[in-house]
């Protein structure tokens, strides 16, 4: 965000999710240049005025962040109009100092372990399951403000962590989950496969 960059230049677009509990807004701005990040807790955001914020906002459970869109999950009690005339304030008051390059402790660590290995150490399976959920399964969750993370691949077992409006999500814990579990035994040709989300 470069300094000449007022709040009147901010322009904010929202729609509703999946997850009655969870509203993605799409800004004219990045929010995160690279990579994806979720934050529950003011002290995991510091350095970053605009996620400190909206995290103050009522009701605010978490804030997820990629590329130019921001996924608030909340818990009720602050109405759909009031939460969304709130987020959009802080947007346009925070996203004019924000700095979209940023990097959490988890990207930096990750960061640090990728330049001390490549990516060989992820077996084939591991990497085929992450190309069939960009291919088949990704896409429609991050349009909803979402995303999945694999965890972990092992004994037929695959652990994954929702993310953004994906989690708490009545429909991930249901619908999603038996269509991410049904594609992947069918891809990899495995029915005993089972996907746990975490």
């Amino acid at each position: 965000m470069t300094e000449e960059t007022t709040q009147s230049e901010v322009q904010v677009r929202w729609q509703e999710t999946p997850n009655p509990y969870a509203l993605k807004f799409i800004v004219n701005r990045p929010l995160k240049t690279e990579g994806k990040a979720t934050f529950s807790h003011v002290d995991e955001s510091q350095g970053l005025p605009l996620v400190v914020t909206l995290l103050n906002v009522l009701g605010v459970k978490q804030v997820y962040m990629q590329g130019n869109s921001l996924t608030i999950s909340h818990d009720g009690q602050m109405g759909t109009e009031n939460m969304v005339e709130s987020v959009e304030a802080v947007l346009k008051s925070r996203l004019t100092i924000h700095d979209p390059n940023f990097q959490t402790d988890d990207e930096q660590h990750a960061q640090r372990q990728q330049s001390q290995e490549d990516r060989s150490h992820l077996s084939a399976e591991m990497l085929e399951v992450e190309e069939i959920l960009d291919r088949t399964i990704r896409p429609g969750l991050q349009s909803d403000g979402g995303d999945v993370e694999v965890i972990s691949f092992e004994n037929d077992e695959l652990r994954i962590m929702y993310q953004g409006a994906c989690g708490g999500c009545p429909s991930a814990m249901m619908g999603t989950l038996d269509a991410i579990q049904n594609i992947i035994r069918h891809e990899l040709g495995n029915q005993n496969i089972i996907v746990i989300p975490i």
